[in-house]
């Protein structure tokens, strides 16, 4: 059926909801839970899950999608009741809307890690074999000045805990940068990723050229691996902003860019931890006299344990979200929703 169908057939089971919700909150907050109406309220909440579930296959991201979307969330909250508050909210938090949010961007994640390590292996390659891009890139003095000190003692130029503080705000501020600039139909995004990029391709071409590329991987790994990984997440966020105001379906403008906005929060707020842990290794692990193997192992183990976490489990979460739309009370007659 057409969209404007689907409304006139479902709207009073909407509004329904929608009422049962206002006084199920009212008899909460005194105290005065009625169990009759509780479970009737619960069935309506899975009726109308089902039509969330047909509304978004169907319809993809439009209105009424947004629309069933914040009623049954509001829903579940006031079914849920305050035990889902407090420390409930933070570990839900962690175990779903964070990496749920993530797995749901990946597409855009792989386009922006691209978008950063296409040029850094580019300007990397092209420095290490072509000597008029060396010596395009700095004079000799200033090089080898850059490779054999300045590098390695920016990493130490601080106390530990200052340094690791310094770092957290420089990568907040890119990765907010990363996120915010996407806006601007997703270029300002792919200025800032690609402008880091070249950055990291320059350093490791210095390094390749004076034959130092190991002390360069040794120094950047430990703390590069998770730190880029959180760039391109929250690059991949700014992209998938980006393509909401180039395509945002049936949805006008703003409203496509302020729900995709919401839908990126618990992106933005998440790779915060991700980034406090990335300046710790920072200012502790990287300057630290740990052998090489030591201090990037502990890179890569703390990269790979985020990879599998934000993946591996927004993955189940996903597929558990569908299945829980698909099964959440959905009524059908040859493929489409009624209510009887």
């Amino acid at each position: 059926m057409d969209v404007d169908q689907f409304i006139r057939r479902n709207e009073p089971t909407w509004r329904h909801l929608d009422e049962a919700v206002r006084r199920l909150r009212s008899r909460r907050s005194k105290h005065r839970l009625d169990g009759a109406e509780l479970d009737e309220t619960i069935r309506l909440y899975q009726r109308v899950s089902g039509h969330l579930s047909y509304s978004r296959t169907w319809y993809g991201d439009s209105p009424v999608t947004s629309r069933l979307t914040a009623l049954v969330g509001e829903s579940r909250a006031v079914i849920h009741g305050p035990g889902d508050r407090g420390g409930n909210v933070l570990l839900r938090f962690f175990t779903h809307d964070f990496p749920g949010a993530v797995w749901r961007t990946r597409k855009f994640i792989a386009i922006a890690a691209f978008l950063l390590l296409a040029p850094a292996v580019y300007v990397g390659a092209w420095m290490t074999f072509s000597d008029a891009a060396l010596d395009a890139s700095a004079p000799p003095a200033l090089r080898e000045s850059y490779v054999q000190q300045d590098f390695a003692d920016y990493y130490s130029s601080q106390p530990a805990a200052e340094f690791s503080t310094k770092v957290l705000v420089n990568n907040i501020q890119v990765s907010f940068m990363a996120y915010a600039l996407g806006i601007f139909a997703g270029i300002g995004t792919v200025v800032v990723l690609v402008g880091n990029g070249l950055g990291i391709g320059q350093a490791a071409g210095l390094f390749q050229a004076a034959g130092q590329a190991p002390r360069f991987w040794g120094l950047i790994l430990p703390h590069g691996l998770l730190e880029i990984t959180a760039v391109c997440v929250a690059g991949g966020a700014g992209l998938k902003l980006g393509w909401a105001v180039v395509s945002p379906g049936d949805r006008t403008r703003s409203a496509a860019v302020a729900e995709e906005g919401r839908r990126s929060v618990p992106v933005v707020v998440g790779l915060i931890l991700v980034f406090i842990t990335a300046g710790l290794i920072e200012g502790f692990v990287t300057p630290s006299p740990l052998p090489t193997w030591e201090r990037v192992g502990i890179g890569l183990v703390v990269t790979s344990a985020f990879l599998f976490y934000v993946f591996g489990l927004g993955r189940r979460v996903a597929a558990e979200d569908e299945a829980t739309r698909a099964a959440g009370g959905l009524d059908t007659t040859g493929g489409v929703i009624v209510d009887r």
